[in-house]
């Protein structure tokens, strides 16, 4: 039987009034590409359902990435079903995520099932913006005392972006008990943590999702 992957991707679109934002299309596409690689079967949802939104800075026209962009189209929302049948979930980035991924109680839904049934969970960037908030069943977090890695304060920083965020990744990461760790900035840098896996940035698409595969077959 092959693995079965589910993708769950942002549907925010801004920052501000005049800075769009989504999904950042290379932290989807890359693992969307090692996953169909492995012969996994992946099904891709978004917090809302319908067309996913793209940040518009990381479109690039690449063939490799079309047939993960035509997913994008018309994506099903999420549901609590999800969390049935499925041996990894993934999480890409885009600063869309730190909006809509912490407050989907959807989202929130599966990942504590997945926790507490010891599946794969990973993310990369942004991504892990879903974990801030997520516990297992005993409502301890579930990145405490975890290996972890995301979008670093100072990566927000030098992007110009941190005082329109809702929170800092990497400081709400370190409140909420994970062991955060850390490349230079825009260096490829991913972390396994058993079954939980976070990658640094969009840098670490590729490293990211052959960590989850790691975690699957192992």
């Amino acid at each position: 039987m092959s693995k079965k992957v589910l993708m769950v991707v942002t549907n925010h679109t801004t920052i501000t009034d005049d800075h769009k934002t989504g999904l950042w299309l290379e932290e989807f596409a890359v693992p969307y590409n090692v996953f169909k690689e492995k012969g996994y079967d992946v099904k891709v949802t978004s917090i809302d359902g319908g067309e996913v939104a793209l940040d518009p800075n990381s479109i690039e026209d690449r063939p490799e990435w079309k047939d993960a962009e035509a997913e994008l189209k018309d994506t099903q929302k999420l549901s609590q079903d999800d969390a049935e049948g499925v041996d990894a979930i993934f999480l890409p980035g885009g600063h869309g995520t730190m909006f809509d991924f912490p407050d989907s109680e959807t989202l929130q839904y599966v990942l504590q099932r997945f926790a507490d049934e010891g599946k794969v969970i990973g993310s990369v960037c942004h991504g892990p913006s879903a974990l801030v908030n997520a516990t297992d069943r005993s409502g301890t977090p579930i990145v405490k005392g975890k290996k972890v890695t995301a979008f670093t304060d100072s990566e927000e920083k030098e992007m110009q972006l941190d005082m329109h965020m809702p929170f800092l990744l990497e400081t709400k990461l370190r409140e909420k008990g994970a062991n955060f760790e850390s490349d230079e900035n825009w260096q490829d840098f991913s972390v396994r943590d058993g079954n939980l896996v976070t990658g640094q940035n969009p840098q670490s698409s590729r490293s990211t999702a052959e960590k989850v595969v790691e975690a699957l077959e192992n």
